[in-house]
């Protein structure tokens, strides 16, 4: 299996403005991405231990089904996830690691829709649930990832 990074998107430091777009981001070995907001380098108040919210992912596929279905149209970005994809089942890999450009992520869990998805277009937040909504990776490898490079499944072993 083998999808594309469609679009690059970063968080701003105030949580609620726009992402924005860029065509590369440097990701760091447990801490996310280099210059992502508020998110970069975030630890747990509990343990000190890093965040696994290091990086989200969603396909373009999925975010063209849910337009459809609400007769709406969803602009790259706008579901705040950091990497857009096509050509690839990101839910199937839940539990796997992936190489994107020179970066190797762990893809943990499905996203978690909150509020703001409705804000995006009536609707969304409920058609996001049950694995229709992205994934939630840490970063296992720092690297660089840019805008077409591909995504695949790392070796088992």
């Amino acid at each position: 299996m083998t999808g594309k990074v469609a679009s690059l998107h970063l968080h701003p430091e105030k949580g609620g403005e726009p992402l924005r777009d860029v065509d590369t981001i440097e990701v760091v070995q447990e801490k996310g991405i280099v210059g992502n907001g508020r998110y970069f380098g975030r630890v747990k108040k509990e343990t000190g231990e890093p965040s696994r919210r290091q990086v989200s992912l969603i396909e373009r596929e999925q975010l063209a089904a849910h337009a459809s279905a609400l007769g709406k149209s969803i602009e790259p970005g706008q579901v705040r996830s950091n990497i857009e994809t096509t050509g690839v089942d990101l839910v199937s890999l839940v539990g796997k690691h992936v190489r994107i450009g020179t970066a190797e992520l762990f893809l943990y869990d499905t996203r978690d829709p909150c509020g703001k998805m409705d804000a995006v277009v009536p609707g969304l937040r409920e058609r996001m649930m049950h694995g229709r909504q992205g994934v939630m990776a840490r970063v296992t490898k720092s690297g660089s990832i840019r805008v077409g490079d591909a995504i695949t499944q790392c070796e088992e072993g």
